[in-house]
């Protein structure tokens, strides 16, 4: 057990744990309609460990993408902290400069989310490559690693050196999935990593994800599709009226 004191409050933190979020809250202002506030977080806290993967769970609108979103520090929350193990220090993620959290995501939290957003005419390889690479991996060592994994999600080669921009869904999906599995990222945020891809491309997807818990990563996901969680989770974070 680690602790760490903040504001006068000592927080502890298990030895196996590499995020904690502690009484998160987050709303909305929707200027639009008389400036009414919703609220979609209300006190939602999590520890996550090294090798397991806990889903989020819940009806659609029930928080679970704002809380992703919070997570990645997409969102500025209203309360609470997203507490983060960067390279072995415990920083709270709500707190961090913008700078601070691109270094956060570059080396200790990825994110698979369901839609592929690329730079057209950029081939599909360097696209994937391009994380590995910003942190100074060797190109011919990120590009041999992305063409493992291009190959183990059955991407033809034919497509390697074209633009995603005009892949089919799945296809584009495959590209994303690569981009953040080509990094040992501690912790992996998954927003339905598996929605447009079919049963055979679905299965090598869980398979590698299983492979990134055994070396110890954190897994945080949205999965709608049940076999993906039977497979893959540990535990759900259930979402309804109460968050």
């Amino acid at each position: 057990m680690q602790s760490l004191t903040v504001n006068h409050r000592s927080i502890k933190f298990s030895s196996q744990a590499l995020l904690q979020v502690e009484n998160l809250r987050k709303s909305f202002t929707l200027h639009q309609q008389g400036g009414i506030n919703l609220s979609v977080l209300e006190g939602v806290s999590l520890s996550v460990n090294g090798g397991e993967c806990v889903a989020l769970s819940g009806a659609s609108g029930s928080g679970k993408s704002t809380f992703m979103r919070c997570l990645y520090a997409n969102y500025r929350v209203d309360s609470g902290s997203v507490w983060i193990k960067h390279q072995e220090d415990w920083i709270d993620l709500c707190q961090l400069a913008p700078h601070e959290i691109l270094a956060v995501r570059q080396k200790t939290i990825g994110y698979v989310s369901q839609f592929l957003r690329v730079i057209p005419r950029v081939p599909a390889l360097e696209v994937a490559a391009e994380p590995l690479l910003e942190l100074g991996v060797d190109i011919e060592v990120a590009h041999n690693k992305v063409k493992d994994l291009f190959h183990r999600l059955n991407l033809s080669e034919r497509l390697w050196h074209l633009s995603p921009t005009t892949f089919s869904g799945g296809e584009k999906q495959r590209v994303n999935i690569t981009r953040a599995l080509a990094v040992d990222y501690p912790i992996l945020l998954l927003d339905e990593p598996t929605s447009a891809l079919d049963a055979t491309n679905r299965q090598v997807v869980i398979e590698l994800l299983q492979e990134k818990k055994a070396k110890g990563c954190g897994l945080i996901g949205i999965f709608h599709d049940e076999e993906v969680r039977l497979q893959l989770c540990n535990r759900e974070l259930i979402f309804g009226k109460d968050n």
